[in-house]
């Protein structure tokens, strides 16, 4: 078991370094490219921060400041405490949080949506990201030669279309890059950053938290604009919990303390000394930190940090859809594992083509980094204050917190993550529309899932036979017995499957094995098979096999029958087992429920999920589906 705060296994110091390394190419991808825009944005024209020292350290402060609260101590200190079973993310937040409140109540419903809101503004983040990472490299051609201005758009859709092209491939060969790679880059953001700081070492003085307090006091107009500028060096703080399974809490910490926040800091403040040294260099400062025959260089390896950013939110969008599914937010859908060494290296097609159809919308209709900088922040900001909520109703249960110190800690990272929502708000006319919206189809396409399961269950439980008194009836009316096993997959347990009936309805024989199965999916991530597997011995050989899965573990119903047959010494012969699967088609009415359009929905969802033989990977021909209609 490990431990409640530190979700990382015992390793080596030499295994220590190669996972922190690895860490910088999958949880910071995203946060290590933000000095590209974040600072520049500060200063855009359209805005109406003059540029002036003073200003200068005022922006430079605000983002230090941000980085230490928001990041080091909310995540790096306070959010990786929060395992669940050595799992982050933001569904695996939500399922610790729900805990404390009884099911059917309306404080847990209220918990549970919030957590969809979270995970509908993750996908948005997943789709902005890669779009506004690889147009802020490539911008950097045009500081190069004015020759290159009019590629960017065409060259950003180009490597997306190559990106989600070979994800299907998978990233085990290039993976091992990633480390190495970003490494590499956030070495080149702290020796550009000491470079220039060198040229101007007052520019350090802004570590004193008074210039930002004395900026926004003196422009209280514009602090909420300052809100929105400082989210944009937070981009991809979220990873760091989100990816906590992948390499556990001091791996991600020692990336963070050691070289990603050194690295972050070091650039920024050389930014600010390159601008108050030239002023002109405003315009994009971040590129201009080097002289003009280092620009292609720069480029060069912004583009390949701005890839790794963006493979990071794409398999981010993969293990979330993943845990949705299981969860019972999504339909079901093809994944594919694309490394059998590495269980969580995944491909989900729809995912992939419909994430790259929605990039290059917003590749074509934004044009550039500066005018996606209004669209970003929301999505990350919904995410964070989730998180936030989350971590207030964890704190007291699993670390012990007094409620005081709950609210004073929390609270105060709440108000300033406010303070960004407020300010993120004014964003709307200027992009900050397009995440409202798209996290508005998906949290509808995921909490209408959720409510036309629930229907559909009291539905068929409303007509449904009692198990128990099925099995006792069969003694008094045997049907007719045929060799072989029988196993109806149900998701109710205590009734009888619909597809029991309709095979005794039209063929009126039962196999001489009967095994009513039945899965369930928990909010822990993983559950070892001798707690997850009870297989209950009910009259005439029939036989009740309920499993309860993790939402981090696959469903194989192979291996599912062998650990049967080393627990309760089952035996199974698959050449000899047929599988009985029950295809529901939805009917919308005017039933009491949802509403039409939600239900229509909620049918076309239900078409288009992948069939349960698939999902459980049982043999094609092995598999008997019988069709029953059902209204909603």
């Amino acid at each position: 078991m490990q431990s409640p705060t530190d979700s990382t296994p015992t390793v080596t110091k030499t295994g220590m370094t190669a996972l922190s390394i690895a860490a910088l190419g999958v949880v910071y991808g995203d946060l290590g490219t933000s000095p590209m825009y974040a600072f520049q944005e500060a200063f855009n024209p359209a805005h109406a921060l003059k540029l002036s020292a003073d200003n200068i350290f005022g922006v430079l402060s605000l983002i230090f400041w941000a980085l230490i609260i928001i990041v080091t101590i909310k995540y790096a200190t306070l959010a990786l405490r929060a395992d669940n079973d050595g799992e982050g993310g933001i569904l695996a937040l939500m399922s610790l949080a729900v805990r404390r409140f009884p099911k059917g109540s309306r404080s847990r419903a209220i918990v549970i949506a919030l957590g969809l809101v979270g995970a509908a503004m993750f996908y948005g983040d997943s789709t902005i990201t890669p779009a506004i990472t690889v147009l802020s490299a490539l911008e950097g051609l045009s500081v190069a030669t004015p020759l290159f201005e009019h590629w960017t758009v065409p060259l950003t859709a180009g490597i997306m279309v190559a990106l989600f092209t070979l994800q299907r491939h998978g990233t085990a060969h290039v993976g091992r890059l990633f480390g190495p790679v970003m490494l590499l880059w956030f070495l080149t953001l702290a020796v550009l950053g000491v470079y220039n700081i060198a040229q101007n070492p007052t520019v350090l003085g802004a570590l004193n938290p008074s210039w930002g307090i004395e900026l926004m006091a003196q422009h209280p107009g514009l602090a909420l604009f300052l809100f929105g500028v400082v989210i944009l060096a937070l981009t991809g703080a979220e990873a760091m919990y989100a990816d906590l399974g992948h390499f556990g809490a001091k791996p991600i910490r020692y990336a963070w303390y050691f070289v990603v926040l050194p690295s972050l800091v070091l650039n920024y403040f050389g930014q600010g000394a390159l601008v108050l040294n030239d002023p002109k260099a405003v315009d994009n400062p971040f590129f201009k930190l080097v002289p003009a025959w280092g620009t292609l260089p720069l480029v060069g390896i912004a583009t390949a940090a701005a890839i790794i950013a963006s493979q990071s939110v794409i398999s981010g969008a993969y293990s979330m859809t993943a845990q949705a599914i299981k969860l019972g937010y999504l339909p079901r859908m093809t994944i594919l594992f694309t490394n059998e060494a590495q269980r969580g290296q995944i491909y989900v097609p729809f995912i992939n083509w419909a994430m790259l159809v929605v990039i290059l919308g917003i590749v074509f209709a934004f044009q550039s980094s500066s005018n996606l900088a209004a669209a970003y922040g929301l999505a990350v900001n919904v995410t964070m204050i989730t998180t936030t909520v989350y971590l207030t109703l964890v704190a007291p249960r699993r670390w012990g917190w007094a409620r005081w110190k709950t609210v004073a800690v929390f609270g105060s990272i709440l108000l300033i993550e406010l303070g960004f929502l407020a300010a993120n708000s004014l964003k709307l006319d200027h992009g900050g529309w397009f995440p409202l919206l798209f996290g508005a189809v998906v949290y509808t396409l995921l909490a209408t899932w959720k409510r036309g399961r629930g229907l559909l269950r009291r539905q068929l439980e409303e007509h449904a036979l009692n198990l128990q008194d099925f099995v006792a009836g069969l003694s008094t009316y045997p049907p007719t017995r045929v060799e072989g096993t029988a196993i109806y997959l149900t998701p109710y347990p205590n009734t009888v499957p619909h597809a029991l009936l309709h095979n005794l309805k039209h063929n009126k024989v039962l196999h001489e094995r009967v095994i009513f199965l039945s899965a369930q999916t928990m909010d822990v991530p993983h559950v070892p098979p001798e707690q997850g597997i009870k297989l209950t011995p009910m009259e005439g050989g029939i036989y009740l096999l309920h499993v309860e899965l993790g939402f981090k573990d696959e469903p194989d119903i192979q291996l599912l029958l062998k650990e049967v047959e080393r627990l309760y010494g089952l035996e199974f012969h698959l050449m000899e087992t047929s599988f009985f699967l029950a295809r529901q088609t939805i009917l919308p009415s005017k039933l009491p429920g949802m509403a039409l359009w939600r239900e229509v929905l909620f049918s076309w969802m239900s078409r288009n999920a992948q069939g349960a033989s698939d999902y459980f990977r049982i043999p094609p021909n092995r598999v008997v589906e019988l069709g029953t209609q059902v209204e909603i």
